[in-house]
């Protein structure tokens, strides 16, 4: 069995980097450059041209560019959303702000964030080892150039979260792999999206919902609503620790790998309600029905479409969903957690939000930073931003 997170990790090496070590025949990640350990590095000087970048384009035929941009004019547009105004805060307790605190998540035995830098990340998956675009990681890499080269595979596109792109394999490799945290099983998987089935960054929130979940004193189950649950590791997570799961994605296809890895992890007797459908209409219904959860979780794109094509705009529709779930959430609630990927906002300006919308509930808001830590502990990578609310503890509460 896996460690949980939050423990000291078990840090296992890559079976396969020595016997890649020295493949120079591969072509190299824009990521991986000069750097101490690899002095003897030259830019490549034979003549090749360069690879293509989007974003880097020269246009040419204006005429028919200034044509397709009318045809687009053309098209009928979304109407304009009016700004949601937060209806009045219910009367109690303002919930109290925590410090700023980075949730770090450590390498296990079937994860690594092995070096980073020049906005690329190496990362070891099983047996596999990873590069990817990553615009948080901005220093220098650390390892030699040919240890970057001998990856398994590459991910080239838009430097965009969830910008298209494509998979570079110097060997062929299935699309799937299976892969665990803790003694949960699933599968991570090449995504069009330069996704990889699952965010180990979170794995210091599935420790601490596994906590929560399980420290609750409610004389019945407690009910988890996930939204943008993408691949379900959340929802596992939550149902393993006793929880009755929903969950819910706009997206068919993760919907399907929730029910694949509910599979794969062996939990296909434990209570996870798989729903395809958009996400604030969901719980605009639930408000409706009176359904009401114990726990929330919510890991929104900054931009989504719905089943039926309903537009999801992060910072536009952020505060009516979060007034939303305030509504469903039971008078026992255990947490209600908001996770972004939108690392030019704010942490603050979620906590602050997260603070206005709990008004009146009293408990605790916690913001900060999900971090990933390198393999030898050197350096660490800020991935997301989080916010998320919680009860006060009997004994926070003897101390007001």
């Amino acid at each position: 069995m896996a460690q949980r997170r939050g423990g000291n990790s078990s840090r296992q090496g890559n079976p396969k980097a020595g016997a890649k070590a020295g493949s120079g025949g591969r072509s190299k990640p824009s990521g991986a450059s000069r750097n101490r350990d690899d002095r003897a590095y030259e830019p490549n000087v034979n003549g090749r041209k360069p690879a293509f970048k989007p974003g880097r384009i020269v246009k040419h035929n204006q005429g028919k560019d200034a044509a397709r941009e009318a045809q687009q004019a053309a098209k009928p547009q979304e109407e304009a959303r009016e700004p949601f105004v937060l209806p009045p805060r219910p009367e109690g307790p303002v919930p109290r702000r925590a410090p700023f605190a980075l949730m770090v998540t450590d390498p296990w035995d079937d994860y690594a964030l092995i070096d980073m830098g020049h906005g690329q990340k190496l990362e070891r998956y099983g047996a596999y080892t990873i590069v990817r675009p990553e615009s948080q990681a901005m220093g220098s890499p650390r390892l030699a150039k040919s240890v970057w080269d001998a990856a398994d595979a590459f991910f080239s596109g838009d430097l965009e979260e969830e910008g298209p792109g494509r998979w570079r394999y110097p060997e062929p490799l299935g699309e799937t792999w299976e892969t665990h945290w803790d003694d949960i099983r699933f599968y991570g998987r090449f995504t069009a999206f330069r996704h990889v089935g699952f965010f180990p960054e979170q794995a210091a929130h599935w420790a601490w919902m596994d906590r929560q979940i399980r420290s609750a004193y409610l004389g019945r189950a407690p009910r988890v609503l996930n939204l943008f649950g993408y691949s379900g590791v959340a929802s596992l997570v939550a149902a393993r620790a006793g929880a009755e799961v929903t969950h819910v994605d706009a997206s068919k296809k993760a919907v399907g790998y929730g029910k694949e890895n509910q599979m794969l992890a062996g939990l296909d007797d434990k209570p996870i309600r798989w729903i395809v459908d958009d996400a604030m209409k969901f719980v605009q219904r639930e408000i409706r029905r009176g359904n009401v959860y114990d726990g929330i979780l919510l890991d929104p794109p900054k931009f989504g479409r719905g089943p039926k094509g309903e537009v999801w705009q992060l910072f536009e529709m952020l505060p009516e969903m979060l007034d939303a779930c305030r509504q469903i959430l039971s008078k026992e609630a255990l947490f209600f957690t908001l996770t972004c990927y939108a690392m030019r906002a704010s942490y603050a300006a979620f906590d602050e939000l997260m603070i206005e919308v709990m008004t009146g509930a009293g408990g605790i808001v916690e913001s900060g930073e999900l971090m990933l830590s390198e393999e030898k502990g050197e350096r660490k990578l800020n991935t997301s931003l989080y916010t998320r609310w919680r009860p006060l503890t009997k004994q926070e509460e003897a101390e007001q």
